[in-house]
């Protein structure tokens, strides 16, 4: 062999063999970054259940909530693209369904919350009040608290929110999930091998059915994890919330991950500035969704003036005792400001769509204000205080449940970054769908 050559083929094995050990270490890094994040967030869970602090149960679900709403959003987004035969979509769905393979991992990061409210014992109910009907709650009317078992509002809503139909719908949420992850990886991933033009079809009929499938399980698991925390306060329009929320993230997720592979080589020269520009779009129209949702909900709750309502928001905006402005009201500003106006004036402009810095920027901002977003959501709360004005004191911004949070947050995040790697780098699928009937459509998009 000519020494130039020898070198040559010498060169490439070295840069394999770097590739390899850069794929370990940032393995071994995610490995003992789930390890320790959930450890600790482990370790607050079972130090709670021992004290009855709920500190570390909302912060274990602010944690798991985020990733669950980036897996939640990535799932309608493949079927929306499915069902509508979206030309220019087929390369940057394949990014997508590598993040499906996150939903067991999920589900198993959840199971903790649920085991306690089966198991607890008298501390069943730490998360969700209205479990252990022992628990105190606010009463509305009286200053005192009384028992969840005497409260009216959920007697009349104890054959809904009782611990086994509510087990049971947790259990079918994720089922749902990750069946519909499963068979729609399985179509995309085995048309690669064969290219059979019926798995396209398959693709098409399982994300028609798993659609409306998707928009139940996403609808009322925000019902039972998120509203029910204050089982007194209902909306109808929460479901939707959570669905907006979850789509503005996943499309943030994608452009961040489709940047990153382009710029590392993979996707050099197959993902284009088409394909970002329709990503912005999207992600501008879904900005003016979810400030349409939230907008719509808060207006009708203010409009109709109804005690078992309009608590939900004056705790996050007053001092329930003071009657002075709440931290949580500039939280709210913020959310108001930074989650809708910026990015929604940002993404106007076409070269904040087009350059790649410009675009990644926007997409970090989207998903730092959706956490805390969830945290707006999922925080604050009533809890009951003897001698408050008013019988009980609103949750604070800053506090314990923050730091297990952020312990959860990083923990699950690893997790699924892991496993999410682990699919692309595995060899059961292309890097892009190659046989898919729109790829070459999607590799020549244009604007």
């Amino acid at each position: 062999m000519p020494s130039k050559l020898r070198w040559g083929s010498n060169f490439i094995q070295e840069q394999k063999i770097m590739t390899e050990q850069a794929k370990k270490d940032i393995d071994i890094k995610l490995l003992a970054g789930a390890v320790i994040g959930l450890g600790i967030g482990m370790g607050g869970l079972i130090l709670g259940l021992s004290s009855g602090d709920k500190a570390p149960f909302l912060g274990w679900l602010w944690g798991c909530s985020f990733w669950l709403s980036i897996a939640i959003g990535l799932l309608m987004l493949v079927m929306i693209f499915r069902v509508f035969n979206s030309r220019w979509t087929p390369v940057v769905r394949r990014q997508m369904e590598h993040g499906l393979a996150s939903f067991p991992w999920l589900g198993l990061c959840f199971a903790p919350l649920l085991l306690v409210a089966l198991f607890g014992q008298e501390n069943s109910g730490i998360l969700w009040s209205w479990i252990n009907p022992e628990n105190m709650t606010v009463d509305g009317i009286k200053v005192e608290g009384i028992t969840v078992a005497d409260d009216v509002l959920h007697q009349k809503k104890s054959g809904y929110l009782n611990l086994y139909f509510f087990s049971i719908r947790l259990i079918f949420y994720f089922a749902v999930f990750c069946g519909l992850s499963f068979w729609l990886r399985k179509v995309s991933f085995k048309q690669d091998q064969d290219g059979d033009p019926n798995w396209t079809h398959l693709g098409v009929k399982v994300s028609a059915i798993g659609i409306p499938a998707t928009a139940l399980a996403l609808t009322f698991g925000a019902f039972d994890m998120f509203m029910s925390l204050e089982y007194q306060w209902f909306s109808t329009m929460y479901g939707v919330w959570f669905f907006s929320s979850g789509i503005r993230s996943a499309l943030a997720v994608t452009i961040l991950a489709c940047l990153l592979l382009m710029r590392k080589g993979p996707l050099n020269g197959i993902y284009k500035q088409a394909h970002q520009y329709d990503l912005g779009c999207l992600s501008l129209a879904f900005t003016v969704f979810w400030a349409y949702i939230s907008f719509s909900q808060y207006f009708l709750i203010y409009s109709a003036n109804i005690p078992e309502e309009t608590f939900w928001y004056n705790i996050r905006e007053i001092n329930p005792n003071t009657g002075e402005v709440s931290l949580w009201f500039w939280v709210s500003m913020g959310l108001i400001f930074g989650h809708f106006f910026f990015p929604f004036i940002y993404l106007l402009f076409y070269k904040n769509k087009i350059n790649g810095n410009r675009i990644a920027f926007i997409a970090v901002w989207i998903l730092a204000f959706h956490l805390l977003d969830l945290y707006w959501n999922i925080i604050p709360g009533r809890e009951i205080v003897p001698g408050a004005h008013v019988g009980y004191e609103a949750r604070p911004v800053f506090g314990t449940h923050l730091l297990w949070g952020i312990a959860s947050l990083i923990g699950v995040g690893c997790l699924c970054t892991r496993v999410v790697l682990k699919s692309f780098n595995s060899k059961v699928a292309e890097l892009i769908p190659v046989r898919d009937p729109r790829i070459i459509e999607s590799l020549n998009h244009h604007e």
